[in-house]
């Protein structure tokens, strides 16, 4: 998937909770980006109403969805816009949404047929999910096309 959308949809009231008030959102945001040392240059952040603006410079396209995926699963953050977070290249996976009933197994056989590729879908993923095995609905992630 090609990212050339510029509003990723995400659940507001699920995710990783990193800041307390709208008022210390953008910084608290920033400082979450900066620490997972994704190749970003230049990066700034900005939050109104639920919607998180990213502007700067990925390394890579994949540098790029990262950010906005751990933006995006951030409890309170209902859409990322990354219009301006400038990246080389296209990107080699497909944004998944989870739903209800979902494993990285389930998925790795719907999207490799073959439910022992889950690895690589966590792979992918380091940045947004922590163990493989805690996954929720609402959560979006990154399944590479080639396994």
């Amino acid at each position: 998937m090609e990212i050339r959308m510029s509003l990723f949809d995400f659940v507001k009231d699920v995710g990783e909770k990193v800041f307390g008030s709208e008022d210390e959102a953008a910084s608290k945001v920033k400082e979450y980006l900066e620490a997972s040392e994704l190749p970003l240059s230049n990066l700034e952040v900005s939050f109104a109403d639920g919607v998180i603006s990213l502007s700067g410079q990925a390394e890579t396209a994949e540098a790029k969805e990262k950010a906005i995926l751990l933006a995006g699963n951030i409890e309170g953050v209902t859409d990322v816009n990354a219009d301006a977070l400038e990246a080389p290249g296209e990107s080699d996976a497909d944004i998944y949404v989870i739903k209800s009933g979902d494993t990285l197994s389930k998925i790795a056989k719907e999207y490799y047929g073959d439910p022992m590729k889950y690895p690589v879908i966590f792979e992918a993923n380091r940045e947004v999910i922590k163990d493989p095995d805690l996954i929720y609905p609402g959560q979006n992630i990154r399944i590479p096309k080639n396994a």
